[in-house]
């Protein structure tokens, strides 16, 4: 096939390295010249302008978009939509809200334009082992599309799935990364008692190793946990911030809308709010009180200039 991937950074530059090895025609445009340069040798064909994509696209075409969700990926959809014709289908690769991706159908449809959501799994690890794939929009859309989504997927016939109607599909990878966090949360949770058991001087990077052949809890992200913990079982150069992306907070919204029970992802989301809190407000506030109440003993802050 013949598309354009808009926005040429880790995963949509990587994505479209994957389509040009399997036979397909890539666009490549990004913000600035210096990154569409960067993939020509491997086979895209540059464009330095959203006018210059369309220009190199017969139609009917397909722009694929893998911006940061949200106002950059919402400003570059509408700056393209003028340029491009009824009948050409946007696709919206980033990890955006899946209300937005609805709004965006609904305008696009102003332009006879089609529009598919797609959430993308993968990180950097996809150009090689492939892409886990939710596409969401209506069945002739993905039909043409599908041929893009069997070789961005680790097979053919396995990893993705068109999940329903525009909206669906980012609706699955919100839902994914939910679980990711929890999943997340709970083997940190459980290395960090393996650590905490100084008697036993656990070998951390020894059992995630062992961990990952014929336990229930293996997976690939234990293999990159045993990866990293070879490299530094104290993670001494890793600052104790955890940034939050945006998918858990929409995750924790929808159970409250729908009155699902979501526990374990919510806390995991809020883990990494607690790791995001330099001053620790809440916890000298706790101090305190329980100083009030009881007389019991509080540790005086360290000031940074002595420190």
């Amino acid at each position: 096939m013949q598309l354009a991937i808009v926005g040429l950074g880790r995963m949509g530059g990587n994505m479209a390295r994957r389509l040009v090895q399997r036979g397909h025609q890539v666009v490549g445009y990004s913000r600035t010249r210096a990154t569409v340069d960067e993939y020509i040798p491997y086979g895209i064909i540059p464009a330095y302008s959203p006018q210059e994509v369309v220009e190199r696209l017969a139609p009917p075409r397909v722009v694929w978009f893998m911006y940061p969700a949200g106002e950059p990926t919402e400003q570059a959809i509408f700056e393209f939509a003028p340029l491009l014709q009824a009948g050409d289908l946007i696709v919206n690769g980033a990890n955006s809200y899946y209300k937005d991706s609805i709004r965006y159908a609904e305008r696009l449809r102003e332009y006879g334009i089609h529009f598919a959501d797609v959430g993308v799994s993968g990180g950097v690890w996809g150009l090689e082992n492939g892409y886990g794939l939710m596409a969401g929009g209506d069945p002739e859309v993905i039909t043409r599309i599908e041929p893009i989504l069997r070789d961005l997927a680790p097979a053919p016939d396995k990893g993705w799935v068109h999940v329903g109607p525009v909206g669906a599909g980012h609706y699955a990878k919100m839902i994914h990364n939910g679980i990711e966090y929890a999943i997340m949360q709970a083997y940190a949770e459980g290395f960090e008692l393996l650590r905490r058991k100084e008697e036993f001087s656990v070998d951390l990077a020894a059992v995630a190793e062992a961990w990952r052949h014929g336990t229930v809890i293996r997976s690939w992200l234990l293999d990159l946990i045993a990866g990293f913990l070879q490299e530094d079982q104290q993670l001494s150069e890793i600052a104790p911030y955890v940034a939050d992306s945006g998918e858990g907070r929409w995750t924790a919204h929808e159970a409250i809308d729908l009155g699902a029970p979501a526990p374990l992802i919510t806390l995991a989301l809020h883990e990494r709010f607690r790791s995001q809190d330099s001053e620790g407000f809440q916890y000298r506030f706790l101090a305190q009180l329980r100083r009030a109440f009881g007389g019991h003993a509080v540790k005086k802050a360290v000031d940074d200039k002595q420190s």
